[in-house]
């Protein structure tokens, strides 16, 4: 396989939290939600292409995000989405959700409302993350 390179929008709009071999996982840039991006290490664009070793993988740390986003936001909702229309790097979205959101209960990309986070609050959620995350 290729050497990986992070799609430039998703590097933009985010925060690298963790990275090993097989996944990055980001933050993204809005504060207004917990918004994470589980980025598989993979040419594959489809969650369907996925071998059964690497799919297990992933659907491993969707969960251990989902739970450390109800953990640590307690959030109303999670939506967990993998769609690529735009960004067609495998990548899977992994929201809290607030019936107090502003997007709610539409969907959260798109949306013209934003608010970057601190530099010092988006260290604390990286600690706190890789604090209970194995990837």
């Amino acid at each position: 396989m290729k050497k990986f390179k992070l799609d430039p929008r998703l590097e933009n709009d985010c925060f690298i939290l963790s990275e090993s071999e097989l996944f990055l996982v980001l933050l993204m840039n809005n504060s207004l939600v917990p918004w994470f991006i589980l980025v598989p290490k993979t040419d594959k664009t489809e969650l369907y292409e996925l071998d059964q070793t690497m799919h297990a993988q992933v659907f491993h740390s969707i969960k251990q995000i989902s739970k450390f986003i109800t953990d640590e936001f307690k959030p109303d909702k999670l939506n967990v989405a993998a769609i690529g229309n735009i960004v067609s790097q495998m990548h899977i979205h992994i929201v809290g959700r607030y019936k107090s959101d502003v997007y709610w209960p539409g969907v959260v990309w798109g949306g013209t409302e934003k608010e970057v986070y601190s530099a010092v609050d988006a260290n604390r959620i990286k600690i706190a993350l890789n604090s209970v995350l194995v990837l």
